[in-house]
């Protein structure tokens, strides 16, 4: 404590000391200098690196994606008939079982015997229909479409409609 500062009421000479000591520090310690120009154009060059690695990431994933549409849509649309495909879907059919899974069975061109059989092994209840179609495959009566069909799940006791055709 210097001999000039006087003590305020209620305060200890320790207290004073240490008041002292913290005004000796403020007044001597020089003021940190920080370069803003520096710490912005680091902070600029972050972020254009940032965008310009996104940037390439979208391209390449999009790239890749076009190649890979383009590479299997051209097989698949080729490799058979938009009947055909059209016929496999709907003829597809997605049973929940009892123990929480799934069952699938493709019914395309099957007999209207073998799909009530099948159905009926699955608990479910099926319902005729028949249509004539002059592209009718072979046998006669076979299936054309179910509904419902996949992706549709279907459970013990439901109903689904068969369509077999006939010419």
């Amino acid at each position: 404590m210097s001999p000039h500062d006087s003590p305020p009421s209620g305060c200890t000479s320790f207290e004073q000391e240490l008041v002292n000591a913290m005004n000796d520090f403020v007044n001597t310690t020089r003021t940190p200098h920080f370069d803003t120009a520096t710490i912005a154009r680091g902070a600029r060059r972050k972020r254009a690196t940032a965008i310009a690695g996104i940037a390439t990431a979208l391209v390449v994933a999009g790239a890749g994606t076009a190649l890979a549409v383009g590479a299997v849509g051209s097989d698949s649309d080729t490799s058979r008939p938009a009947a055909a495909a059209a016929a496999t879907g709907s003829t597809t059919l997605l049973v929940r079982t009892s123990d929480g899974g799934t069952a699938t069975e493709r019914l395309a061109g099957v007999s209207a015997a073998r799909a009530r059989a099948t159905l009926v092994h699955f608990g479910l209840t099926p319902t005729f229909t028949r249509v004539q179609k002059a592209d009718c495959v072979k046998p006669e009566d076979a299936v054309v479409s179910l509904s419902p069909h996949a992706p549709t799940a279907v459970h013990a006791g439901d109903t689904v409609l068969v369509t077999t055709c006939y010419r």
